[in-house]
């Protein structure tokens, strides 16, 4: 059963395993919690914050070419309510590499930033609370 001690994984696969990682981690202040390599032909990389219930994982299957992002609809979203905090992460994730981009639904322009990695993946950083 998922109850809250449940950890989530997203993973996805990348050309720029090193750069992504960075970007990552640079960018939206993770922890870098593992490495793995030549595991089935795969090198990857989890990352997060050891104390929270949901990690990245980066991968690479050697001798492949993944390319882009499918859509500019592939996004990560991450709810920040303090302004100062917002802004500041906007900082930051901007001076780690992300390109800032208009997003393409605009529902995430009104209290929010898009941020573009260099596989066409995207981060909106929101400017309130979540709340259904």
């Amino acid at each position: 059963m998922i109850d809250k001690n449940t950890v989530m994984r997203v993973a996805r696969p990348t050309d720029n395993l090193a750069d992504i990682t960075n970007m990552y981690c640079d960018g939206l202040g993770f922890e870098l919690l593992a490495t793995f390599s030549g595991h089935n032909d795969f090198d990857g990389a989890i990352i997060g914050h050891p104390h929270h219930n949901y990690h990245l994982e980066f991968t690479h299957h050697r001798g492949t070419h993944v390319g882009p992002a499918p859509s500019q609809e592939n996004l990560l979203v991450f709810y920040l309510p303090d302004h100062a905090a917002w802004q500041a992460a906007c900082q930051q994730i901007e001076a780690a590499g992300f390109k800032p981009v208009p997003s393409y639904n605009s529902y995430w322009d009104k209290d929010g930033r898009t941020f573009e990695d260099l596989d066409g993946y995207r981060v909106v950083l929101q400017n309130r609370e979540w709340a259904w």
